[in-house]
């Protein structure tokens, strides 16, 4: 129905926008998410949800750092309240109803849900902890270094969280993350991407002494879409296990772990998959690591892949018999530790039932045309030879190299005035210091037109704060030679 992929409108009419969100066929999951008014965002108070004023719906572009509500979820997490009432400790055996599994079965539908999110079988998958936590749990079993092979591949602009765990896990082993550590770095650092075959090629070079590999599936700064299936397969050709942080690809873009034999991912699911602000985290292990030889356990030997163990992942047969022998439930459950909170496992149902309604594969192609509508206006951007262009998008304009988000790097000094100016037209984005602004249409809520008007609204806000109408000169005065200055200079 889009069309191409890329390049699906070549002109700036917002009627060919509007034209675009009625011929969208997933035009009506919009309506299954609260969108908050210019009102609310600008109020001192939190808005009353249940109090439709008549307001102007603010243009949302910031799932890739918190997703937007679903209608459902306060009704799902009031069923869960009033069953936790009604119930007491009985919840946990009770039916609630078609919306609300028993409490003691609540992590198993959660994880039966997420699993086609992501391309995986319901045994590999399980919904628990937080990102981090998990990353440690991850490499508390994959992360197995000798003296020979000790090192971990890790991207050199990595999410903090991935960076800071990595790192503490390598100093835990006793070795030095000088020399455990091998970053990835962009061969051009005013590019900011990172090339299928540099990464390729780093893995070769260091195969030798390489315990494990460790990347983003999207990388959160600059929105790039790494090629898992290719440098998967690679590593492992290489001997080497390697493990995906799914952050900003879960929800994002379609997912085939199972197929692609990735040995292990992570993820939270508050971003593209609308689950709440630190709402509880998810993980998948493949089913080649997930097996588990009861017999063997029986005779004090090895039945299972090393872990941190815990007993909400024991044999559910025997978890209330209270023995102190550990037997794993087969598959990612095994790797829980304790009781998933039922409350947060609610929220991320209720979010679920709405992906539900439609498939990866339909978000995938909706999303790749309403990114490809952005990147096409954007690149549009008015130069009269006096005044030159204000931006340039950093993410890879080729729809199979990345999601939903494009990072835009901004002129020297314009950041702080063109993010006051989208403030007040009402515009949700993020920015990442010193000049990059992170846009991400997410595909079950935002439309054609709002990118139109998005990009009609930020245009003008670069040329204001290029005029130095929003922006003080000081602050352009501060950051000026920016824009010359390397992928290391804002890491």
């Amino acid at each position: 129905m889009f069309g191409k992929p890329n390049g699906i409108a070549r002109t700036s009419d917002r009627k060919d926008a509007e034209k675009l969100d009625q011929e969208d066929p997933l035009r009506h999951l919009r309506s299954q998410f609260l969108i908050p008014t210019r009102a609310d965002l600008q109020g001192r108070h939190l808005p009353d949800l249940n109090n439709e004023a008549a307001n102007q719906l603010c243009i949302y572009l910031c799932g890739n750092s918190l997703g937007l509500q679903p209608r459902r979820t306060a009704d799902r997490v009031h069923e869960h309240l009033s069953a936790w009432a009604k119930k007491g400790v009985t919840g946990h055996f009770a039916e609630h109803g078609s919306n609300l599994p028993p409490f003691l079965h609540v992590d198993d539908v959660a994880a039966e849900k997420m699993a086609p999110i992501v391309g995986a079988a319901r045994s590999e998958v399980a919904v628990m902890e937080s990102l981090t936590a998990n990353i440690h749990l991850m490499m508390a079993s994959f992360y197995r270094p000798t003296k020979d092979k000790y090192k971990v591949i890790l991207e050199g602009k990595a999410f903090p969280s991935d960076h800071y765990a990595v790192d503490s896990q390598v100093r835990h082993h006793g070795f030095d993350p000088d020399d455990a550590l091998v970053l990835i770095e962009p061969e051009d650092a005013e590019e900011a991407t990172i090339s299928t075959s540099h990464i390729l090629s780093t893995i070769d070079v260091h195969a030798a002494s390489t315990a494990l590999v460790f990347l983003p599936g999207v990388q959160y700064y600059t929105g790039q879409y790494l090629d898992i299936p290719t440098i998967t397969a690679h590593a492992h050709s290489r001997g080497i296990l390697i493990g995906w942080d799914l952050a900003h690809a879960a929800g994002n873009v379609e997912l085939k772990l199972h197929e692609w034999e990735v040995d292990f991912a992570v993820w939270c699911n508050y971003k593209y998959l609308n689950s709440g602000p630190g709402s509880i985290a998810s993980l998948f292990v493949h089913e080649m690591h997930g097996h588990v030889n009861v017999e063997a356990i029986k005779h004090n030997e090895n039945g299972y892949r090393p872990r941190l163990s815990g007993w909400w992942g024991g044999d559910r047969a025997i978890r209330f018999e209270m023995g102190g022998t550990f037997v794993p439930i087969p598959g990612a459950a095994g790797f829980q530790l304790g009781n998933p909170s039922a409350l947060a496992l609610t929220t991320v149902l209720a979010s679920l039932e709405v992906f539900a309604l439609t498939s990866m594969s339909a978000l995938q192609d909706k999303s790749r045309a309403l990114t490809g509508y952005l990147a096409d206006l954007l690149l549009q951007q008015p130069s009269d030879g006096r005044n030159p262009h204000l931006y340039r998008i950093i993410t890879p304009l080729d729809p199979a190299g990345r999601g939903a988000q494009l990072s835009i790097r901004l002129g020297p000094g314009l950041l702080k005035g063109v993010m006051k100016a989208l403030e007040e037209k009402g515009v949700v984005v993020d920015e990442r210091q010193p000049d990059v602004v992170r846009v991400a249409p997410a595909p079950l809520y935002n439309t054609f037109a709002e990118v139109w008007e998005f990009v009609n609204i930020f245009q003008a806000a670069c040329r204001e704060a290029q005029a130095g109408s929003v922006d003080q000169p000081e602050t352009a005065t501060a950051l000026k030679g920016q824009e010359a200055k390397g992928w290391n200079t804002i890491k």
